[in-house]
């Protein structure tokens, strides 16, 4: 998957070096690099994911000579509606736009659209309004292969507690389809619960994960959907004193890859978020030259345990 994403970035890099030679804003079709400015718009710069995402595409485009302007949504979708429609006046070239939830994500498209900006979706994909191209994990198979790793450790049995993410988002739906395909196939599991964050928050999760175990202490499982909830479950679990409890998460996530290692999670599945972020300046850059690109360009997610996690510590792929 990634030579695939080295190779297509040093064929771009390529393309513009040949085309870049005369010093003006366009050469032929081809908008150059060092003149272009792309809007990203992410939820929140707190979310580790969310922040490797920023952290990546501003290195892959000052790599370009590429501008970059940041807008964080603080969790509101009302602010990101405003703030893409700041970044259609300012008259960027592509916007890289992140979902701040399910309320009113077509409308950033929608918006940047009218105005001829082309739009690349990461992470989440508007229903109703998608972007001209979407990036993310493929949730549905890691979900999937996460889900099996649980069977597997647990033989097949236990009494699940099903933590998600925000409703309505790509990766909640997707996440949540994965495990429902791999748990189906284990009738000995139970889910006696499950319950819906806003934020996928580490103290949601553990406000969720302490109010199941008061009502369903038989619980021996927690599924979450991210690593933040997942934290935020052992959490709960500690404070009960139950050390019996299988726990994963979802993302790879810096403090989730050093807790499976320290044995508080059992297993993630880690996000390859510097190449989402790497693809994503890529196609911008195509759009803005009128090449084509796929509608959707999902990435393989990594199962994640104690045999690889430290890897991931090292260089987060």
């Amino acid at each position: 998957m990634f030579r695939k994403i080295i190779a297509g970035s040093a064929t771009l890099l390529a393309a513009i070096s040949l085309t870049a030679c005369g010093g003006t804003a366009t050469t032929g079709n081809t908008t150059e690099a060092k003149d272009i400015t792309i809007g990203l718009a992410v939820p929140n710069v707190v979310s580790p994911f969310f922040n490797q995402v920023r952290m990546s595409v501003e290195k892959e485009a000052a790599a370009k000579g590429i501008q970059v302007v940041v807008a964080d949504a603080n969790d509101n979708s009302e602010k990101q509606v405003a703030q893409v429609e700041d970044f259609v006046t300012k008259n960027v070239d592509a916007i890289i736009y992140v979902a701040a939830g399910a309320t009113a994500a077509t409308v950033p498209v929608r918006t940047a659209k009218a105005a001829g900006i082309p739009v690349v979706t990461v992470d989440r994909n508007p229903e109703g309004a998608p972007g001209d191209t979407f990036i993310a994990t493929d949730s549905i198979a890691s979900s999937t292969e996460l889900g099996e790793w649980v069977v597997e450790q647990t033989k097949g049995k236990g009494v699940l507690g099903t933590i998600q993410g925000q409703i309505g988002t790509t990766p909640e739906i997707d996440r949540d389809k994965g495990f429902t395909n791999a748990l189906s196939k284990a009738p000995g599991i139970k889910e006696v619960a499950r319950q819906a964050s806003q934020t996928w928050s580490q103290a949601e999760g553990f406000a969720i994960a302490t109010d199941m175990l008061q009502a369903h202490p038989e619980i021996t499982i927690f599924v979450a959907h991210a690593d933040s909830l997942a934290l935020g479950a052992a959490q709960a679990a500690r404070s009960a004193g139950r050390d019996d409890i299988l726990i994963v998460g979802h993302d790879g996530d810096p403090a989730g890859l050093e807790a499976i290692i320290n044995g508080t999670l059992g297993a993630t599945e880690t996000q390859p978020s510097v190449g989402i972020a790497t693809l994503a300046v890529d196609s911008a850059l195509k759009l803005i030259n009128k090449e084509s690109v796929p509608e959707v360009q999902l990435q393989d997610g990594i199962l994640t345990t104690k045999e690889n996690a430290k890897e991931f510590i090292a260089k987060h792929p």
